[in-house]
């Protein structure tokens, strides 16, 4: 281990940095680690408005979405390429709202594949998240249908969640946002509130099969007062997820309000914690929001304060950087920074180091190659890669 990851260890143990580290809520967040040592960020293509999903194809091109301009366009090695879509859903593209993630169904190696898209329709008064999925024949992507729509609907442009993550057993899950910030409400309650709502999908991480319907064995799928999607509850707004394919365990990252974002281990059917158990504060009056620690809730692996920021998370397994595999790897929005995240056998928090990119990281991806690729939400955003320096 390096000795600025051990420095960061030791000073995140002594200050109650990492849940792991100390069993329970952090008694204080983690602030900005030590800088990596040993890599370069190196510009493969630019020139995408707002990107924020991206999917490998089996030739080692890559479909990425464009929020704003709600438009999917092909990576073919050197430039980006609009591709054509049929029966793409009217997009709503305010505030945080547009055409978000994007996969490929797992068992679509060659031949037509299965895109699989989240987006956000409506308008201002009254949007939601949806999940559709098409077909993409190598120049277009065709046939597009609705297969899930979040309920109840919102107003506002905020918080709308929506990476996606296959599993190994061929289910779906993606997040849902709360909604937004105080004073926004929702079905005559704070829009944050929904977090803990079974009757509602906000604030939720839904498991959904390859047609969009609840996975058969979702946790909540025998009781009246939940929807049946629901996989985990008590979330804010997450924006990343990844799987470590040596041990299954699904990792999240979410982001909190004036810090007291999160980093969690994900089991199902378990609340967390949100608004009721956060070290994050209100926007508007800086008073913490919920308690340090509640009973039954699950607590997260780290809290970041100032805030990160996360959006894309990645389990890195490849051999470009050997001390580096195993952990997770979580873009930063606010931060413009990669955080590598090293964890132990056992799923603990052990260190932390960051990688200053000085741009907002919207994705990160391990590469069919086994490089880092990131994409960054800007303007003129576009497609980066970490290598060994």
């Amino acid at each position: 281990m390096k000795a600025s990851i051990f420095l960061t260890t030791l000073v995140a143990v002594l200050l109650g940095g990492f849940a792991g580290a100390c069993g329970g809520l952090p008694l204080e967040p983690t602030g900005p680690p030590e800088e990596a040592e040993d890599w370069r960020l190196v510009t493969v293509a630019r020139g995408i408005r707002h990107p924020w999903g991206l999917a490998w194809l089996p030739d080692g091109n890559a479909l990425v979405t464009a929020r704003d301009d709600a438009m999917v366009v092909l990576f073919d090695g050197e430039e980006f390429t609009e591709v054509p879509t049929d029966g793409m859903p009217e997009v709503f593209t305010g505030g945080q709202g547009g055409l978000l993630d994007i996969a490929l169904h797992p068992e679509d190696t060659e031949g037509e594949m299965r895109v699989y898209m989240t987006l956000s329709t409506g308008d201002r008064h009254a949007n939601r998240t949806v999940l559709v999925r098409g077909v993409y024949d190598g120049e277009r992507i065709e046939d597009i249908e609705e297969l899930f729509r979040v309920v109840p609907d919102k107003p506002d442009g905020q918080h709308f969640g929506s990476r996606l993550l296959w599993l190994p057993d061929g289910t779906l899950l993606m997040p849902v946002g709360d909604g937004g910030n105080p004073p926004l409400q929702i079905d005559g309650i704070p829009a944050r509130d929904h977090g803990q709502k079974l009757q509602s999908h906000l604030g939720s991480i839904v498991r959904l099969t390859e047609d969009g319907e609840p996975a058969p064995d979702n946790p909540f799928i025998d009781n009246d007062d939940a929807l049946p999607e629901i996989w985990t509850y008590g979330h804010r707004n997450n924006q990343g997820l990844a799987l470590d394919p040596r041990s299954g365990r699904i990792w999240a990252n979410e982001h909190g309000p004036r810090g007291g974002d999160e980093l969690n281990l994900l089991k199902p059917g378990r609340n967390y914690g949100w608004p009721l158990q956060t070290l994050g504060r209100d926007y508007r009056t800086g008073m913490p929001i919920g308690s340090d620690d509640v009973e039954s809730m699950e607590n997260p692996k780290v809290v970041w304060t100032p805030a990160h920021a996360p959006s894309g998370l990645e389990f890195y397994t490849a051999e470009y950087f050997p001390d580096w595999r195993g952990s997770l790897l979580s873009g930063g929005l606010r931060a413009q920074d990669v955080r590598r995240i090293e964890l132990d056998e056992d799923g603990n928090v052990t260190g932390q180091e960051r990688l200053t990119i000085g741009s907002r990281v919207r994705e990160v991806s391990q590469g069919p190659d086994g490089h880092i690729y990131i994409l960054t939400d800007e303007e003129d955003g576009g497609l980066f890669r970490i290598e060994p320096e």
